[in-house]
């Protein structure tokens, strides 16, 4: 059989894997943001680079090309150092460049320059990596002359793509620790989302256990049409077990006037001497009445009602005290052993038709002894009763208490009032076990639901 899925599980996969793709695309987000704030710092970084150079160009007599003070980084000044400037003079084909360019030159492309405007490139460095360049076109009058001057300057975009690197990894483990947070603030609203469920079970459990007949719990909006099904199929079914419940007594009250005039046709073949016929039809007629009383007491215990208590002791003592005047009882002794204040939360009528069939049972097949005894814990009570008769063999207990058996039908010591208590213990949720009895015979045993303090 399969197993059900569990909901919890299946909403704490489906916040999570959000969550993953949330964290992931995060990630590439703030790692692309921060690559772009970085490149435009950079590029910030450059025009000053290109107006310090513009500001410090000089031009001589003789028009040579010459700066006053180069730019202070250090990148400028090793060779190959990732930062390089240039300055083209366009009539004379003359350039300076940094010494971080040795004995290179940068590529740029030809195309038109606004004169002070920035252009942004892209090209190959002396070394083959790849540049940022930034560059401007001044002119400058020297010598009543006017020499028009191409300024660029150009950085390493690995220096960049380091960077972004080094903030994706410093990036990682900050996500890891809003993912595991998100994670553990996702299994909280899970299990608040679902409270609401736990509640309906607990208010079903008390429905089952006879506390309450109605799902009475203040649940969510979004829960409210569950709980009001489930409480029109209560009342449904209450309906319907109290129909099934009438039309059993009325077949049971119907069969009895029958039942009635049949015994007094038995005793009129006892009087003519028939007695062999008498007591065949007289045992049939008993067992279609103890399978009246039978349908009876199961049509009575239903799902549903309020619960009540029944104290052991008291139903414990008018039994034996009735069984103690029948020609089976006269001849026993009958032994208590449980506190007289024991109290199981099962209907009187109920208690009384399960103890007096087993105590009966017990009767009928003990020589000497009926014991009476009770254990308790917290939620069940399990009353046993032992008698010091013949009993029934292990095979026999065996198949009394196979699914699918009716205890009516396993022989000797197992008859029809056994089958009736069965059917009410169940009824309560609880269990009737045989087994041997300490005593030589059987002991039977009926598991029922504590008090509820």
């Amino acid at each position: 059989m399969r197993k059900p899925k569990s909901l919890r599980l299946r909403l704490f996969a489906l916040a999570a894997a959000v969550m993953v793709v949330a964290m992931v695309t995060a990630g590439f987000g703030l790692t692309a943001l921060f690559t772009r704030h970085l490149e435009r710092r950079v590029g910030q970084e450059l025009d000053t680079h290109l107006q310090l150079l513009a500001g410090g160009l000089r031009i001589d007599e003789t028009g040579a090309l010459s700066l006053v003070r180069e730019p202070a980084d250090p990148r400028f000044s090793r060779v190959l150092g990732g930062l390089y400037w240039q300055i083209g003079d366009a009539a004379s084909g003359r350039k300076l460049v940094s010494r971080s360019l040795w004995d290179g030159v940068l590529e740029l492309p030809q195309d038109e320059l606004s004169n002070g405007a920035v252009h942004t490139h892209e090209t190959i460095g002396p070394d083959g990596t790849r540049l940022l360049v930034h560059e401007r076109e001044i002119l400058v009058t020297a010598n009543s002359l006017e020499h028009k001057f191409r300024i660029s300057v150009a950085i390493d975009r690995s220096e960049i793509s380091q960077l972004g690197v080094g903030f994706a990894r410093d990036l990682v483990p900050a996500l890891g620790i809003l993912g595991a947070v998100l994670l553990l603030g996702f299994g909280f609203q899970v299990g608040a989302g679902l409270r609401p469920l736990g509640t309906v079970q607990d208010a079903l459990g008390a429905v089952r256990s006879g506390r309450a007949r109605r799902l009475q719990i203040d649940v969510p909006r979004e829960v409210e049409p569950l709980v009001s099904e489930v409480n029109s199929l209560l009342e449904a079914q209450e309906s319907e077990m109290i129909r099934a419940r009438d039309r059993a007594a009325d077949l049971a009250h119907g069969l009895k006037t029958p039942l009635t005039a049949l015994s007094t046709s038995i005793q009129r073949l006892r009087a003519r001497g028939e007695i062999e016929l008498a007591d065949e039809i007289d045992e049939q007629a008993e067992r279609i009445r103890r399978h009246i009383e039978r349908e009876l007491a199961r049509a009575r215990v239903r799902h549903g009602r309020p619960i009540t208590h029944a104290n052991v002791a008291a139903c414990v003592g008018a039994i034996v005290r009735a069984l103690a005047l029948t020609p089976d009882g006269e001849r026993l002794k009958f032994e208590q052993n449980f506190p007289n204040d024991l109290s199981v939360a099962v209907d009187a009528d109920d208690l009384n038709e399960i103890l007096g069939n087993l105590l009966e049972n017990a009767t009928r097949h003990a020589r000497t002894l009926v014991r009476i005894g009770a254990a308790s814990n917290t939620r069940w009570i399990c009353i046993s009763v032992d008698d010091d008769g013949k009993g029934l063999s292990d095979e026999s207990r065996a198949k009394a208490m196979l699914r699918g058996v009716r205890l009516d039908r396993t022989g000797t010591g197992a008859g029809l009032g056994l089958a009736i208590a069965q059917d009410i213990v169940v009824a309560y949720g609880g269990e009737l076990e045989l087994s041997r009895s300490p005593l030589g015979g059987l002991s039977t045993s009926a598991r029922l639901p504590a008090e509820v303090s």
